[in-house]
């Protein structure tokens, strides 16, 4: 078997990180460098300053996206800090580029004070077409991405909703391979981080302006402590929202309470959590969407022992895999193409409906495209530009 970490780690040394910048012209002569720089430079200024609008013209604003991190969440390694994140917002960077053709700049901020990273990223925002948040720990992260949605460019917390439409897309096949309608689908999340806050509010249809959304009207979450309900004093303003659109049933208790005769298991939680008993007490044909990384909440060997019928992880070593890279280079290059000023809500639903029309027959063994699958990035940016706001 492979030791994967190894050879990353022999492969950074030797490269010394991921990135390099490459110039789009020469600057090999006299007449190069008075074109790309002094004195020709100042006409294309001129004109920004005339009118701000022009930057997309004569810049790579238009193609670029700021990956900003504050190492508060990094992976699965926890608060790493911003030097640490730096591996993965490269990483992330050179998957926007080889994907979606989209120049994105890791850039690691020595802050987790919510107020500094908004005014950091407001300050930055001039020079680029969109905003990817990433890495960064709830609950924070969900006031840092509101606070800065009237930017005029898209600000996308990836860990939220990158794993959501991936997630949503996957359900949507799973559901046509265990012959169930979604909507009478009933769910359990465990976990109410970024990513379950997020993927809860996708299911039931949340935050969808347009109607285009077939909710989910089964929807538990549960967190560390069990399940989230209003009847509970401890809750945060986040999970107290949580808790005003899903367990419509009212139900308390643990995990092991939530998950008898439910149909699916959303785990973004930690490894382990899920047991076979747990699973055997599910309803007939249940799905396992089991996503810690990189030790998922149970072992799909030991899930389809327990009868599951359709297993994803996040890992590329197992079929079904839930990998965020499906999503993201697709809608920022969507949103960015038609220079739409937020990524709303019916975007995001339509891009999990693109991606998983992208697997026609689905089977047990697959429910979604490969992560290199070419037609990915195509169809989700077509099904951003149909259905954003200008």
């Amino acid at each position: 078997m492979k030791d994967y970490n190894k050879e990353s780690l022999q492969m950074h040394e030797e490269k010394r990180g991921k990135l390099e910048i490459h110039s789009k012209v020469p600057v090999n002569t006299q007449e190069d460098l008075s074109r790309a720089y002094t004195p020709g430079v100042a006409e294309p200024v001129r004109r920004i300053a005339e009118d701000p609008e022009e930057a997309y013209r004569y810049t790579i604003k238009g193609n670029s996206v700021a990956v900003v991190t504050d190492g508060s969440a990094v992976l699965g390694l926890g608060n790493v800090g911003p030097e640490a994140a730096l591996p993965v917002m490269e990483g992330k960077a050179v998957l926007f580029r080889e994907f979606a053709g989209i120049d994105a700049y890791p850039i690691c901020l020595d802050t987790q004070d919510t107020d500094e990273i908004v005014e950091t990223v407001r300050r930055i925002a001039p020079g680029f077409g969109g905003i990817n948040l990433e890495d960064i720990s709830a609950p924070r992260c969900f006031e840092i991405e509101a606070r800065l949605q009237d930017l005029g460019i898209p600000v996308f917390h990836d860990d939220q909703h990158g794993t959501a439409i991936v997630l949503l897309a996957g359900l949507i096949n799973a559901a046509k391979v265990v012959k169930k309608d979604i909507s009478d689908l009933r769910v359990v999340i465990s976990g109410a981080g970024a990513a379950g806050v997020a993927v809860a509010k996708l299911l039931t249809c949340h935050d969808d302006e347009s109607g285009v959304c077939e909710a989910v009207r089964d929807v538990v979450v549960v967190d560390s402590t069990g399940i989230i309900s209003s009847e509970r004093g401890d809750l945060s303003d986040v999970k107290r929202d949580l808790a005003s659109y899903t367990n419509s049933r009212g139900m308390t208790g643990g995990l092991q309470e939530a998950l008898r005769e439910a149909d699916v298991f959303v785990g973004v939680s930690v490894p382990g959590i899920l047991s076979k008993d747990m699973v055997r007490s599910m309803a007939d044909n249940p799905v396992i969407f089991a996503l810690a990384n990189p030790d998922p909440e149970i072992l799909p060997d030991d899930a389809y022992d327990a009868g599951a019928a359709v297993v994803a992880t996040g890992r590329s070593d197992f079929s079904n895999q839930v990998n965020n890279v499906l999503a993201f280079p697709g809608i920022f290059r969507g949103a960015l193409d038609m220079r739409a000023p937020r990524i709303t809500g019916t975007m995001k639903v339509k891009a999990a409906y693109a991606l998983a029309e992208l697997v026609p027959t689905p089977t047990a063994e697959k429910i979604l495209p490969s992560v290199i699958d070419t037609s990915v990035v195509p169809a989700i940016a077509t099904a951003v530009r149909e259905n954003g706001e200008i």
